[in-house]
């Protein structure tokens, strides 16, 4: 009798679990195609092996899509619109313009994903890109998401009222919490343990806000089948705690990338770890509830207090043991960016997930050890805006790995980019192979990405996309974190980098990139329609000018350092002018508006002071960073090349040091830059001398101005990309007639244009 009713509840619970996949799917699909939706009919089937799988079919009238989960169901939605529709649904623009009469799909499509899992999502995405979003914005991001078919995100938001439930349990008030409480732009380091109280104190209307929005996020996942990635204690505490309990074992950690305060550590050893560690993952449990998977990265970016292997292997033991204290299924995600052999290996083989987030280190860790890992694709650091990637590396890692001794432990793949919004291609590439059993022939997977990019693709837009694969897109673009523009760059006269971890190294012929931007506008009247193509277009004409403006920098130092009055006056002129365009192309999208990011900041304050905080963590985060310090190193990080940054704050910093330029004396006393760059990789130092200061001194000054800046897109792309284009090119074509003229050039020359001078 008890069997019987067991076998009873066991039908009736997964009868309601399929209802609700089909019910969610279901729902999915209205909201990407409201329209056409009721010619789709969706069923839920079982997965072979525990391993995703769709189908697609015709039958009658309708189009069938079958999965084992909402993502597989949403996974066949996004081959069906690709393959037969040319349809895309997009980060930078949508084309989902289908024909009145779908097409019909002749033979069954079944397809089984190769990979368990399909994580997404850096820590660092939080705060580059999505800080600001509202649920609108999250809802399309998780549609995209399934239809891209991941399966396990990683999920902070909210993280804030767990860190406030739990703390109250430990001698703070909630001033003293929203206190240790960072910033919205800066959460990602909080949560990486790298930081505490800067851009706070954060407001409770916050903390109220995002438990509303990581439940929505939450649920939405689960509803779809996704498997979130929620949080673990490591250890890292408020600094105030120590003083709270100075009996527990909490040391001093060192100050992260040398400018802010220092955080601290509850040592995993002390007996208050493990109390607090179960404190917060049951009230992580009661907001949030549970998938059985959580991310621990022990020391991220930091120092043990010991490095004895016993310590170590120590630590392992009781992250794990704290963890399964509240959830006996618990299994740990860890990253390999500072992954410890000593940590790791203390962990059962299957509570152990491995993610190699640019999927390279396998090798360097024996193949980790036989732990089931994820290769990841790690693409953009700080949201900088750059066409580029190595499209032949991404096609091929996976299918690589899998053909060599580490192949046996690969069971997923992973993306994780520091920013999203820019690079579609990337990411569609990145994501597909999560379906895929073997390698994609990149260029007829290209062609086919553009065509449902933009409905068609004629032969201009063809020729395009070759030389985007031979340029941008090849395979040494991407090996640098970025591709950087002078003008995102501290003004000096040996410009080398813009962000620490920058390159402003081009692995193409610059002049190439400038016949894909003539491709691309052959095809304008054909494709004016598109919405994705006109991102495109503008993406296109950017890199260009981007490439443009550091020969036009350079050309303007080598004016100054040969003395050249005159020279150095046309050349200065002409930079800056090349911004006002620079800025004036960017106006055209959203997608590089400063004015969006501000207006969406504003957006989330309950009152001025509260509007005024997000509008300063809005602007610190993409110029100076971090607080003013002698040894600051992130500044400029997080560049973009945004309209009305451009004409707003990196135009007036060149202005300023053209002006400082101009000011000095022609012969003994005039402007060295020795020894300006000694201490922030290879930029000037915020201190490097009195310009500097003065430098400095205006750039934080500028974090809390308020000035508006318009959030909605005006201009037409293709009218002004097709002005620039013509304006500039005889520009960049003087550069190339004078490199195929001089054999060589010293070191400020203007005459490379494959940026070969500009390699470390």
């Amino acid at each position: 009798m008890k069997y019987n009713i067991l076998i009873a509840c066991l039908f009736l619970y997964a009868t309601g679990l399929i209802a609700q996949t089909k019910l969610a799917s279901e729902q999915l699909i209205k909201r990407v195609i409201p329209k056409e939706s009721s010619q789709f009919k969706v069923e839920i089937i079982p997965s072979h092996d525990s391993m995703d799988v769709f189908e697609i079919e015709s039958k009658g009238e309708k189009i069938i899509l079958r999965g084992n989960t909402g993502v597989s169901v949403a996974s066949a939605l996004h081959h069906y619109l690709k393959y037969f529709c040319h349809a895309q649904l997009s980060w930078n623009g949508d084309n989902i313009n289908l024909p009145a009469e779908l097409p019909t799909v002749k033979t069954k499509i079944r397809v089984e994903s190769p990979f368990k899992q399909r994580v997404y999502l850096n820590y660092c995405t939080f705060s580059y890109s999505m800080p600001w979003w509202d649920w609108s914005r999250w809802q399309r991001e998780i549609d995209w998401m399934a239809m891209h078919g991941i399966n396990m995100p990683l999920a902070v938001v909210g993280q804030e009222s767990v860190w406030q439930n739990t703390l109250r349990k430990y001698k703070m008030t909630d001033d003293e919490i929203r206190t240790f409480l960072v910033g919205p732009a800066f959460q990602a380091w909080q949560w990486m343990t790298n930081i505490e109280t800067y851009g706070g104190p954060l407001p409770q209307n916050w903390i109220n806000s995002h438990l509303v929005l990581g439940k929505q996020i939450l649920q939405r996942e689960r509803e779809l089948g996704m498997t979130p990635i929620l949080q673990s204690f490591t250890g890292y505490v408020p600094v105030l705690l120590k003083s709270k309990f100075p009996e527990a074992k909490i040391t001093m950690k060192n100050r992260w990338c040398k400018q802010f305060d220092a955080t601290v550590q509850l040592d995993p050893l002390d007996p208050l770890f493990q109390k607090m560690g179960k404190t917060f993952l049951e009230e992580q449990e009661k907001l949030f509830g549970t998938n059985h998977i959580y991310a621990a990265d022990p020391f991220h970016e930091g120092t043990p207090p010991s490095t004895e292997k016993s310590y170590l292997q120590a630590v392992g033991k009781i992250i794990l043991s704290v963890a399964q204290s509240q959830d006996e299924k618990a299994i740990i995600a860890m990253q390999t960016w500072s992954l410890r052999a000593d940590i790791a290996l203390t962990f059962p083989k299957d509570r152990l997930l491995l993610l190699d987030l640019m999927g390279g280190k396998a090798k360097k860790f024996s193949n980790f050890w036989g732990y089931p890992y994820v290769a990841g694709v790690l693409h953009n650091y700080g949201g900088r805006v750059y066409m580029g990637g190595r499209l032949l590396h991404y096609a091929n890692n996976v299918f690589n790995l899998k053909t060599d001794s580490a192949g046996a432990h690969l069971t997923g793949i992973g993306i994780f980019p520091e920013a999203i919004d820019q690079n579609p291609v990337v990411y569609d590439l990145a994501t597909e192979i999560g379906w895929m059993n073997q390698r994609p022939e990149l260029r007829n997977w290209v062609l086919q990405y553009a065509e449902s990019r933009y409905g068609k693709c004629p032969a201009s837009i063809e020729k395009g996309w070759d030389i985007l694969l031979n340029t941008v897109y090849n395979k040494q673009s991407g090996l640098c974190p970025s591709i950087e523009s002078f003008i995102c760059s501290r003004p000096a006269l040996a410009v080398k980098l813009a962000a620490p971890n920058g390159d402003t190294a081009r692995p193409y012929n610059t002049l190439e990139l400038w016949k894909a931007a003539d491709a691309f506008l052959e095809a304008s009247d054909e494709l004016k329609n598109s919405d994705t193509y006109r991102f495109d277009l503008v993406d296109v004409t950017r890199q260009c000018l981007s490439d443009l403006s550091n020969l036009l920098q350079r050309d303007m130092a080598k004016a100054y350092n040969e003395n050249n009055k005159e020279r150095f006056e046309t050349t200065s002129t002409r930079f800056l002018d090349m911004m006002d365009d620079f800025d004036r192309l960017l106006n055209t999208r959203s997608t590089f508006m400063l004015g969006k990011w501000i207006s969406e900041s504003r957006s989330w304050g309950k009152t001025t002071e509260e509007k005024d905080l997000y509008e300063w963590n809005a602007r610190t985060q993409i110029t100076v960073w971090g607080p003013r310090h002698p040894d600051a190193l992130l500044f400029d990080y997080s560049n973009r090349q945004w309209a009305g940054l451009v004409k707003g704050y990196y135009k007036p910093r060149w202005e300023k040091f053209i002006n400082f330029l101009k000011s000095q004396p022609q012969g003994e006393g005039r402007y060295s830059e020795e020894g300006i760059t000694k201490k922030s990789y290879s930029r000037p130092a915020i201190d490097a001398n009195e310009f500097y200061k003065s430098l400095s001194d205006w750039e934080y000054q500028w974090a809390h101005k308020k000035e508006s800046y318009s959030a909605k897109p005006y201009g037409d792309e293709i009218a002004i990309s097709k002005e620039l284009y013509q304006k500039w090119l005889p520009v960049m074509t003087e550069f190339a007639t004078i490199a195929k003229n001089v054999k060589a050039t010293d070191e400020n020359g203007a005459a490379d244009i494959s940026g070969s001078k500009e390699k470390k």
